[in-house]
């Protein structure tokens, strides 16, 4: 392992061990499980569920690391061992044993269990480890092999997930019935991404659904010698990263994603080494406290696989066509412009919404994803503002704005790239349902110093009401004829109205946070309408 590139994260390691041998874990208590059911709330429940996994991945590298046994490890491995279910609440089966279900932590929880006690060996107690092989055989292998798991079909993080943790497990553990059995799942996830590679769930998706098919692909490798990761099609994947990335380790927060989410180093390097991928730029080094969950796979990986490479110098721009998405780089300045379908996985009512990060700052944003409610993956979806067409940086027509639906698409109508400029054209008629819409077409052309937006509208009536929607983290300034975000300039065209207005939300974290949006406002007959926003070179 690269000793200067790992020093933070075998440092935290340490620290996190000493911080859980020294105060006790939060216990799961009933109270806080049924916080879910009767109130919807996820967070506190899984918030002593996670800091309980983030105990035993610190326990479990430290002993790897310091090669020694540790008599608080053998306890938390005890306790997570008597636990109800490692099925989150959100998770649960209605009505049902939620040890007859297998979802995403339990699957993790039993990778972590499993890989951590033959890595240890006997310095994990034989009693421990027996229980640990009960466990895992009794909440992960025994469900699997007596029915089938509605996400083995899914084409999603689920299949991925799911199947490369159990798989991964069942690997460490020698059931070899169990790994046969979970390769079909991740066909099925595989079948999800598009020719061009691209995460419809967002970067912070791909990091955790392709991560955990690399990591059971690895595992098999090296226990069978099959390798999944030779596979053009898995190469585009592997490629996502750095074909997203804004030119400075900074993404576009497009569906339930972050902008400054760290992915794994372990991750990316071993996809630079095995497929020869270029690498998006690294923010910092690798750190303990990269991923929020405390994935035993992700951090275990980073402190083995992670070699000391630079990042590839971005190329100017990248076109994923089956996602409909573009990004354009220039300087210190980038732009990036999503089309799809508003039935995508972790979808958001979204179509045609873009980005603008200048100087390390996303100034016209995504919001990316909110906190994690029962209602948020239900009917109550689109009333979350994250979620909504009202908090996107996409236009309303007569106050209605996009709808849901798979049929409600984007349709490429152009793309063309020149040097550093860029032209990318959507059709978003199908995306609304507005009865005087007749057509609505959006187009973006991007050079260094600035980007060019043109919606054209075709009405049946006389004119109709639109409002033009931009979203920021940053408190805009309306001044005369134009508003500013920072160091980019919009001009307001005649006979358009400027107002701005701000929101509380709670971000995926559950941390409250205030965004702001502009909404330029005027009744517009058929035509075209053009918005120009200058950036600085």
């Amino acid at each position: 392992m690269p000793a200067d590139t790992l020093t933070r994260l075998v440092r935290e390691i340490h620290e996190e061990a000493e911080r859980a041998r020294a105060t006790p874990a939060p216990e799961l208590t009933f109270s806080l499980w049924r916080r879910f059911a009767d109130t919807g709330d996820r967070l506190a429940y899984e918030g002593a569920y996670f800091e309980r996994r983030r105990r035993l991945a610190a326990l479990l590298l430290a002993a790897h690391l310091d090669d020694r046994p540790d008599p608080a490890l053998d306890d938390l491995l005890w306790s997570v061992c008597d636990e109800r279910s490692w099925v989150l609440p959100a998770h649960e089966p209605e009505g049902g044993d939620p040890n007859a279900f297998v979802d995403l932590f339990a699957a993790e929880t039993a990778q972590t269990l499993a890989e951590g006690v033959c890595l240890l060996g006997g310095h994990v107690d034989a009693r421990v480890r027996d229980r640990v092989r009960e466990e895992v055989e009794r909440r992960v292998f025994a469900p699997l092999a007596e029915r089938t798991m509605w996400w083995e079909s899914a084409r999603h993080n689920w299949s991925a997930v799911c199947a490369g943790a159990a798989g991964a497990a069942a690997l460490a553990l020698d059931a070899g019935h169990v790994v046969t059995r979970l390769k079909g799942a991740m066909k099925a996830f595989l079948s999800g991404t598009g020719a061009d590679g691209a995460c419809l769930e967002g970067p912070d998706y791909w990091a955790y659904g392709f991560g955990y098919f690399v990591y059971f692909a690895e595992a098999l490798r090296e226990h069978t010698g099959e390798d999944l990761l030779d596979d053009p099609h898995v190469r585009e994947m592997a490629a996502y990263p750095a074909r997203v990335d804004l030119g400075d380790g900074t993404r576009p927060a497009f569906a339930d994603a972050q902008a400054r989410g760290a992915y794994p180093a372990g991750l990316l390097s071993r996809l630079s080494e095995r497929l020869g991928v270029p690498l998006p730029v690294r923010r910092g080094e690798p750190s303990f406290h990269d991923d929020a969950c405390y994935r035993w796979a992700h951090l275990s990986r980073t402190l083995w696989w992670t070699r000391e490479e630079p990042p590839a110098e971005p190329e100017p721009h990248s076109y994923l066509p089956d996602a409909g998405i573009v990004v354009a780089r220039a300087g210190r300045s980038a732009f990036a412009a999503k089309g799809g379908h508003n039935d995508e996985p972790h979808n958001h009512l979204d179509v045609g919404t873009f980005v603008l990060h200048v100087r390390g700052e996303t100034l016209l944003d995504d919001l990316g994803a909110p906190e994690y409610t029962r209602d948020y993956f239900r009917e109550g979806r689109y009333l979350v503002p994250q979620a909504s067409a009202e908090w996107h940086s996409v236009p309303l027509v007569e106050g209605q704005g996009q709808v849901p639906g798979r049929e409600r698409r984007a349709e490429v109508i152009e793309h063309a790239a020149s040097g550093d400029a860029v032209t990318f054209a959507l059709d978003l008629t199908a995306a609304y349902e507005v009865p005087c819409l007749e057509r609505l077409t959006r187009t973006f052309r991007w050079r260094p110093g600035g980007l060019e937006l043109t919606d054209a509208f075709g009405f049946t009536t006389p004119d109709a009401l639109v409002a033009e929607l931009f979203v920021s983290r940053r408190r805009p300034v309306l001044g005369e004829g134009s508003v500013a975000w920072g160091p980019v300039t919009l001009q307001v065209p005649d006979g358009w109205r400027a107002e701005a207005d701000e929101l509380e939300v709670r971000g995926h974290d559950g941390e409250p946070e205030t965004v702001h949006r502009v909404r330029l406002s005027a009744r517009v007959a058929t035509g075209e309408h053009r918005f120009v926003f200058t950036l600085p070179e």
